[in-house]
């Protein structure tokens, strides 16, 4: 089971990386968490400050992404569930008046 680490905790550990002379897999060895996690954090963070590849996906277009496909398999299964009910045909409809 992998653990969560709070926003700060992150921020303070790619800070640490960072400013260290040591090497990441020694401040992740301190800090307790793994060398690849913290590595992801420092390239996160480089891309967030527009320091990445191009085309590397900030943390907040990576969250919008995950909104908007969230919100896209909710509207395939109201698709999927509206194309089940059966339409009234409109020669039955009748308007009062």
């Amino acid at each position: 089971m992998s653990k969560r680490y709070t926003a700060e905790f992150k921020r303070d550990a790619v800070a640490l990386a960072l400013s260290s002379e040591k090497t990441v897999t020694e401040v992740a060895r301190d800090l307790g968490v793994s060398a690849e996690g913290l590595r992801g954090w420092v390239k996160q963070a480089k891309v967030d400050r527009g320091e990445g590849p191009a085309g590397a996906l900030t943390t907040a277009e990576r969250e919008e992404l995950v909104r908007l496909r969230r919100k896209v398999r909710e509207q395939k299964a109201t698709i999927e569930v509206l194309g089940k009910v059966p339409m009234i045909a409109p020669c039955l409809i009748t308007v009062a008046g």
